[in-house]
């Protein structure tokens, strides 16, 4: 029986790739899959899993790559994965003193022209879809495909509950132990972003706008977002509020890969 145990065990160290572990990858903090490049003085982190065309997956304010640890595993299997950190956020770099929408979009158009990537597919999730959406007035050859989910164009209460602008704004003036990141993305949002209704017209990516129907962006905010880009589909998720790819993650990654394929 020993030796009958000794010859599974060599064989199972061997040939590693016949036995699936079920072993827990950390996304975000995954060396197997971690990369950092040198991107508008910064340095910008960023992981990538799968093969195939490139989608790119951007996260929400204050957020990680981590927000998409149930979307990563999914779209692995049908494109090669880039998911960033985004700039003073997760484990990229940065200055408090200098951040915007438009400077991370930046940052993002100038990784795929470091990673020599001619276009990508794009899901951006809150500022990142904020981001996918400068992305495609800023760099529009670099977007096949763009799908973004809870974004907003304008930071009134045209967009958001006029009570979370009040937080935010009693927080970034009155929130002593706060530290200058959280301060400077919670001003961002307060201030940011500004893209007029004819910016939005002058995407030429087909777009996919989502949100849920309890979301923090009023949905007659979604709708004016999708109705003002010319070649824009949309989706409102039922039961679903601002975080409808970690609720319903299931329904929410079939409806953005229907989008990319169609």
């Amino acid at each position: 029986m020993k030796k009958y145990c000794s010859i599974l065990l060599i064989f199972f160290l061997l040939f590693p790739k016949l036995f699936p572990q079920n072993i827990s990858i950390e996304y975000g903090n995954n060396s197997n899959a971690a990369h950092y490049a040198y991107i508008n003085g910064i340095n910008l982190y960023y992981e990538t899993y799968g093969s195939g065309d490139t989608l790119v997956l951007l996260h929400g304010n204050g957020g990680s790559i981590s927000a998409f640890k149930n979307q990563i595993p999914f779209f692995e299997k049908h494109f090669k994965v880039i998911t960033i950190d985004s700039r003073l956020q997760g484990k990229s770099g940065g200055s408090p003193d200098t951040i915007s929408y438009d400077l991370m979009a930046s940052d993002f158009c100038a990784l795929l022209d470091y990673l020599q990537i001619d276009s990508a597919y794009v899901l951006g999730w809150s500022d990142g879809g904020i981001n996918g959406l400068i992305m495609a007035m800023k760099c529009p050859e670099k977007i096949k495909k763009l799908a973004v989910s809870g974004a907003n164009v304008v930071p009134d209460s045209s967009a958001v509950p006029y009570s979370d602008i009040l937080w935010m704004k009693n927080f970034v003036e009155h929130d002593t132990t706060a530290s200058k990141k959280e301060i400077a993305l919670n001003k961002m949002m307060l201030y940011e972003p500004n893209i007029s209704d004819e910016e939005l017209k002058q995407i030429r990516c087909p777009v996919l706008v989502m949100a849920g129907d309890h979301d923090i962006i009023k949905p007659t905010h979604t709708i004016k977002i999708f109705q003002s880009i010319p070649n824009a589909s949309l989706c409102i998720f039922p039961d679903s509020n601002h975080g409808t790819l970690q609720q319903h993650p299931e329904l929410f990654n079939e409806t953005v890969l229907r989008f990319f394929n169609k």
